[in-house]
C-alpha cells in the first residue's frame, strides 16, 4: 500500500508540480491513514471502502484535531482517493462521502507603514560589510511583496536594474517579472557594487544574488534569522519572513490597486486566495483611524 503513496507523491511533483512542502505534507497525512488501515487490517487498496475512510474522519475528530489539520488531511485523502480512481485500483471514489469541517478563514497579520518604516532603517543603524546585503534584501522584499523562498532563489541575472527595473521570480514553470522601484534599484546596486564574486569548490561562479558570509546561495533558515534580529531591534517579536509579504499586499491594495494587479505581483493562481488582503487592508484602515483619532485627543486643548 505504501508504494502506491510513493507513486502517488512521485506524480505530484512530476506531473502536478506541487511544493516540496506539500508534498511532505501530503506524505505525512497519509502515512498517517495506512498506518490506520492497517491497524483495521485492510489488506490493500482496491478494497478500501468508504466506511474505512469514514472510520479515520472519525478518529480524526475524536483525537481533537483543529479544524484546520482536519481540513488538510480529508484534502489529502480527497486526492488520493482520485488518484486511485485514475489509476483503476478502484472502481469508485471512497472518499465521496467524507466531509469537510468549516475553517474560520484568519486574517494575516501586517505592518503599519511607520512600523515597516522602522524596521527597513535597522540595517542602516548597524556596521559591518553584512549592512548593504541586508538593505537591499528587506526594501526589495517589502517593495515587491515576493515570497522569501523567491528571494534567496534569486541569481544574479534575474535582476533588471537598467530600462524598466524588475526581478524575475518564481518557479521555472511560473515566471513572472515584478517591477521594483528607483529606492530598490539603488539598494540592489549598491549591494552589487560591493559584493565579491563567490566561487564554488570546482572554480565555478556562484550565480545567486544574496550570499553568507561563506560566499554561498544564502538560505530561507539565514534569512529568517536576520530578520528576526532587526525585528527585534525595531521592537517586534512577531514578524515573521511572511510579514512583510502581508503588508506590502495590504498597503497595495489602501494605495488603491486593483485586486486582479495585486494578485498578478504575489503569484496567486486563484483571485480568492489574494482577496483576504482586501479584509487586511481594511484593519489596517479601523486601526489608523482609531490611532489618528486617539492622536488628536491627546494634542486637542482642554475644553475646546
Amino acid at each position: 500500500m505504501r508504494e502506491v503513496i510513493d507513486r502517488f507523491l512521485k506524480e505530484l511533483a512530476s506531473e502536478r508540480g506541487f511544493s516540496t512542502n506539500t508534498i511532505s505534507a501530503y506524505g505525512n497525512d497519509l502515512g498517517q491513514f495506512v498506518a490506520f488501515l492497517e491497524e483495521r487490517r485492510v489488506p490493500s487498496w482496491s478494497v478500501l471502502t468508504d466506511e474505512d475512510v469514514q472510520a479515520f474522519e472519525l478518529h480524526l475528530r475524536e483525537r481533537g484535531y483543529a479544524a484546520s489539520t482536519v481540513a488538510r488531511k480529508t484534502a489529502a485523502i480527497r486526492t488520493f482517493c482520485s488518484y486511485l480512481v485514475e489509476q483503476q485500483i478502484v472502481k469508485s471514489d471512497p472518499s465521496a462521502k467524507m466531509t469537510t469541517p468549516k475553517v474560520a478563514k484568519s486574517i494575516p497579520k501586517a505592518l503599519t507603514r511607520e512600523e515597516i518604516e522602522r524596521l527597513l532603517e535597522q540595517p542602516e543603524l548597524q556596521d559591518g560589510e553584512e549592512m548593504v546585503r541586508d538593505v537591499a534584501m528587506l526594501r526589495l522584499l517589502y517593495a515587491t511583496g515576493i515570497r522569501v523562498s523567491e528571494l534567496v532563489s534569486l541569481d544574479v541575472d534575474d535582476v533588471r536594474l537598467e530600462g524598466s527595473p524588475a526581478i524575475m521570480v518564481g518557479r521555472a514553470d511560473r515566471k513572472r517579472v515584478v517591477p521594483i522601484g528607483e529606492d530598490v534599484v539603488q539598494s540592489i546596486s549598491a549591494y552589487l557594487n560591493e559584493r565579491k564574486p563567490a566561487e564554488r569548490p570546482d572554480g565555478t561562479t556562484v550565480p545567486a544574488l544574496f550570499l553568507n558570509h561563506r560566499g554561498r546561495r544564502l538560505t530561507r533558515q539565514g534569512f529568517w534569522l536576520i530578520l528576526k534580529t532587526y525585528a527585534e531591534r525595531a521592537g517586534f517579536d512577531d514578524i515573521t519572513p511572511h510579514t512583510l509579504r502581508h503588508s506590502f499586499a495590504a498597503h497595495q491594495i489602501l494605495d488603491g490597486r486593483d485586486l486582479s494587479d495585486v494578485q498578478e505581483l504575489l503569484g496567486h493562481v486563484s483571485i480568492s486566495t489574494t482577496q483576504v488582503y482586501e479584509d487586511l487592508a481594511d484593519q489596517l484602515r479601523e486601526s489608523s483611524a482609531s490611532h489618528a483619532v486617539l492622536r488628536d485627543a491627546e494634542t486637542s486643548p482642554v475644553g475646546t
